[in-house]
């Protein structure tokens, strides 16, 4: 299902030209609330579908769920002892939405292999 929405929200892939532009229309980037004095960090930015976005983040809750030994999934573990696992859980759909948009721009499949080398980087 989570494909499906991807597909029927970005419905164009030639229309972005990287995966954090797909990430930033999603609403998965951190928002900003600054002035020339302070520079304050705000939630996500909640921009775009807000069904995907919830398919996304429930995606990323059932990968933490039940596959432990996904590298990606791993990588999100990390960040959650770091900063928690809400902000950890948004980390993991925003990089499930990027990857979704390779997948679909390149017509490639995904490969766990190569998600692991990427991460340990």
């Amino acid at each position: 299902m989570t494909a499906v929405r991807f597909l029927a929200s970005i419905d164009d892939v030639t229309r972005f030209s990287s995966a954090h532009g797909v990430e930033s229309y999603l609403g998965l980037t951190p928002g900003e609330n600054s002035s020339s004095d302070r520079q304050q960090r705000t939630g996500i930015t909640k921009a775009g579908s807000p069904g995907l976005r919830r398919a996304l983040v429930q995606a990323a809750w059932s990968g933490l769920r039940s596959c432990p030994n996904e590298p990606m999934v791993q990588w999100a573990q990390r960040i959650a002892t770091r900063r928690g696992r809400f902000i950890a859980v948004v980390a993991l759909a925003r990089k499930i939405a990027g990857i979704l948009f390779a997948l679909w721009r390149d017509g490639s499949t995904y490969r766990a292999a190569r998600a692991a080398e990427i991460l340990a980087t």
